[in-house]
């Protein structure tokens, strides 16, 4: 591809996004972090076509009931319909493009536009315009002027939303993610319910750093401050040595860009963040049984899961606190996180499930806030001329790449715990989607290991 991205920027040919990323030597290019032209290529090429997430069917679960989202930088309605169906449309009255509904979330049976009085149903139609026989002569068409309806598919609960009609459905473009996304969704009949509310917050950093450590690092969990707020979580009668890092796992890249990071059998590990009568419920006892029938036993053990669904939902099975990270330009992101508990849980361990998570990642988290910092200052540091011209390194753990996994996990090839193939390989499909002018040009990426052959 030699074309020109002159549809959003015309700043970078095809062949120079292709070359910010060299997945052969593990070097790249960190103006994908800064460059505001790249910037708005990826609210055309990524965010306009992919499947991003709008949250949990449990917080709309009644008719009528509505939260407010986005689609990269495009503000949605997420609405239940009376029959159970699930809308999402653009936040934007036809009329002069004011919001039709400005509140986080709630129940209404229209949402109408405050400055001109556009009224829209609660499937987005147009049904109601101010002095409409006098000021339009009865010649407008209200059928012609809803707002822009995106495609909606759920998988276990999560909702998702594509503007894109030559996407691939959601099941498909999941792929094999769908595996290690039910460590978190299908433990128990009935699946989860989201803890009600959604934190949100602002942090100065480029959306894909919290993405890539999602798919990812797992490195950083042993050297960042993370250790403080893990030997804060020690139960008196352990010893640290007890709670060190796990080291046994498996980093894995998957297709469209997926990757996700296992941690397996570290129960003491697991502890210190959800505290015992939780760590309990998950690793013994009738929930792990019913979990284990359902999963299999490999995957029931599987202690900690983190994965990023390219391109910005992220989440820690288990924990099961799960994050959007919202673009608001190529320097700062909001944070938008749940969290998610079984529903057939009993009400305390859901409490203390809920109570945990606050403690660890949230705003005010222990282990929130280091990431953030960290994320943070290298944007800072990228402010420089200098700095920007320095070549970054995703080549740990080059030597231990396979695609055969003991485990039986899927996924298009495995590293280390401590590597960086699904960063290589979440960054690699980052360059190709942001060169292919459709759909079926995407389907032609082939995955990292496979291009590789």
């Amino acid at each position: 591809m030699n074309a020109s991205v002159h549809s959003a920027s015309g700043a970078y040919s095809d062949a120079e996004i292709l070359g910010m990323i060299d997945e052969k030597s593990g070097v790249y290019n960190p103006k994908i972090y800064t460059d505001e032209s790249l910037y708005k290529l990826e609210l055309e090429r990524i965010f306009a076509r992919t499947w991003i997430c709008m949250g949990h069917e449990s917080q709309i679960a009644k008719p009528g009931d509505f939260i407010t989202s986005y689609i990269g930088e495009d503000p949605v309605v997420v609405s239940r319909q009376k029959d159970g169906s699930i809308r999402v449309f653009l936040n934007q009255c036809r009329h002069r493009g004011m919001r039709i509904c400005r509140a986080d979330s709630g129940n209404a049976k229209a949402f109408t536009c405050t400055y001109h009085g556009w009224a829209y149903n609660q499937g987005g139609d147009l049904v109601s315009v101010p002095m409409e026989q006098e000021a339009f002569g009865g010649c407008l068409n209200k059928k012609e002027w809803g707002p822009k309806q995106a495609r909606v598919e759920t998988y276990k609960g999560l909702i998702f939303a594509n503007w894109d009609a030559e996407a691939p459905s959601l099941d498909e473009y999941l792929g094999e993610a769908k595996f290690y996304m039910d460590i978190m969704l299908d433990r128990c009949e009935g699946g989860t319910e989201a803890v009600p509310g959604i934190q949100k917050w602002v942090i100065p950093c480029n959306w894909k750093f919290a993405a890539e450590q999602f798919a990812s690092d797992a490195y950083h969990a042993g050297t960042t401050s993370h250790l403080s707020g893990i030997m804060a979580g020690v139960p008196d009668d352990v010893d640290l040595s007890q709670v060190a890092p796990p080291t046994e796992g498996l980093n894995v890249h998957m297709s469209n860009g997926h990757g996700c990071g296992l941690f397996l059998r570290n129960p003491m590990f697991f502890m210190t963040i959800l505290g015992p009568k939780v760590t309990e419920y998950l690793t013994s006892g009738p929930a792990y049984e019913e979990a284990t029938r359902r999963l299999g036993k490999s995957r029931t053990d599987v202690h900690l899961c983190h994965t990023n669904i390219f391109p910005n939902l992220s989440f820690l099975t288990g924990i099961n606190t799960v994050r959007m990270w919202q673009p608001r330009g190529p320097n700062e992101i909001e944070v938008w996180t749940f969290a998610l508990v079984d529903k057939t849980a009993p009400d305390e361990i859901k409490e203390e499930w809920s109570r945990n998570i606050s403690r660890t990642f949230t705003a005010g988290g222990v282990f929130e806030q280091d990431d953030g910092e960290n994320w943070c200052d290298i944007q800072q540091v990228l402010r420089g001329h200098v700095a920007q011209q320095q070549k970054f390194n995703i080549e740990m753990a080059t030597h231990t790449i396979t695609t055969e996994n003991p485990e039986g996990f899927p996924g298009v090839s495995f590293a280390y715990t401590y590597g960086e193939e699904s960063a290589r390989g979440l960054y690699r499909y980052w360059t190709q989607i942001m060169t292919a002018p459709d759909w079926p040009a995407i389907n032609k990426i082939k995955p990292l290991a496979v291009a590789a052959e």
